[in-house]
């Protein structure tokens, strides 16, 4: 899916990222959905979205080490979706989880990085 991204978004590789990896999974959510598989639908609608959101809400953070909370809680979220992307790639007769754990492995490395650069400042 191409998306023009506002000023705010350009030029912050992981908003662009999380950003995007968000649309993406609100389109495979909408397929599980379309199959009825409601429960998987829920919990990576749920944990595919809040890593951007929690990002986005680091840009804001009133300190460094509020900074790094946030980004940790994107951290999480990101493992939990890396998770349920892992069950509904290794359950026969789900939707293939196409580039979904290519780019979210692109976003846990990111967020990694920035966490241990963060840290030492």
């Amino acid at each position: 899916m191409e998306y023009t991204f506002s000023d705010k978004y350009k030029n912050n590789i992981i908003l662009e990222k999380t950003f995007k990896f968000s649309m993406d999974i609100i389109l495979y959510a909408e397929e599980l959905e379309k199959e009825r598989k409601f429960v998987l639908a829920n919990q990576t609608l749920k944990s595919g979205t809040s890593i951007g959101a929690n990002v986005k809400e680091a840009q804001n953070a009133e300190s460094n080490a509020d900074f790094i909370h946030k980004m940790k809680v994107a951290l999480k979220e990101a493992d939990e979706t890396e998770y349920w992307l892992f069950l509904c790639k290794a359950i026969k007769h789900y939707p293939d989880t196409g580039n979904l754990l290519g780019d979210l492995n692109e976003i846990l490395k990111i967020l990694n990085k920035i966490i241990s650069s963060s840290k030492r400042r």
